[in-house]
């Protein structure tokens, strides 16, 4: 049986305000995957990956990374994690340098092993020249990857990103996916969530749709796509590409 990167088993999340956000969520993530978690606003995929990286406690049920839980073992299990959010959170002021060889330090890399290491994930996603320049003076685009870099500096060997390329224009998120794509093909583990629902039929091997806090459908890319339903995409109208209609046929209020 196959190492899984990520392994949640019946994951609930209730608010104190009485939202249940998830409702016995059970998913797999392999190892080295490129893995989607689709779903519309609110359905429970940012809980989901708050309960993962220890930003929201859960209700009940089991979440492992690489066999570690991430109670008992917190400590452990976040070293292998790396996080690329969807809100711009770094210190604006700070060189771009700085923010990646600052995150290091958090993980205990001496400044010596930081700062080249640094210097290689800025050159290998094209902003070596902006290493000098503070964050604030960087487009939309080159934030986004440097927020790529920050999550990358402790080599971590499962990335999570939300919404990374929301506002980036079509070149650098062709860029940025050829790069992402190298370091699955090193075994890296990729769980991405976007709206860009054609960006994941392309790039995704495994894919999970989430709505209303439960998965309504998960699998291999060719499996979701086998749940397309021509004649209810036809009464629709708009024709979008295959996974955006059955995301639409699975998520939609009948």
């Amino acid at each position: 049986m196959s190492e899984s990167a990520l392994s949640i088993k019946n994951l609930k999340k209730t608010y104190a305000s009485g939202t249940e956000a998830l409702r016995g969520v059970s998913l797999e993530i392999p190892a080295g995957d490129f893995f989607a978690l689709l779903g519309p606003n609110g359905a429970g995929k940012t809980t989901i990956i708050g309960v993962v990286t220890g930003l929201v406690n859960k209700t009940a049920g089991s979440v492992e990374v690489f066999g570690h839980d991430i109670e008992r073992e917190a400590e452990t299990a976040r070293t292998y994690i790396g996080v690329v959010p969807q809100e711009i959170n770094f210190n604006p002021f700070e060189k771009c340098i700085d923010v990646v060889v600052n995150q290091g330090g958090y993980y205990g890399i001496p400044r010596s092993v930081a700062i080249p290491y640094a210097e290689q994930l800025l050159k290998d996603l094209g902003i070596a020249d902006k290493r000098n320049q503070t964050g604030w003076s960087l487009s939309g685009g080159m934030k986004r990857r440097l927020l790529i870099a920050r999550a990358l500096i402790h080599k971590p060997r499962f990335l999570i990103l939300d919404e990374p390329t929301a506002g980036v224009d079509v070149e650098l998120r062709r860029e940025m996916w050829t790069y992402l794509k190298t370091l699955t093909s090193k075994g890296v583990t990729i769980l991405l969530t976007t709206h860009y629902l054609e960006e994941a039929e392309q790039l995704c091997k495994h894919v999970a749709i989430i709505h209303k806090g439960a998965i309504v459908a998960s699998g291999t890319m060719q499996d979701i796509l086998a749940l397309h339903d021509e004649d209810t995409a036809q009464k629709r109208g708009y024709r979008g590409g295959k996974l955006e209609e059955v995301f639409l046929q699975l998520t939609s209020e009948k």
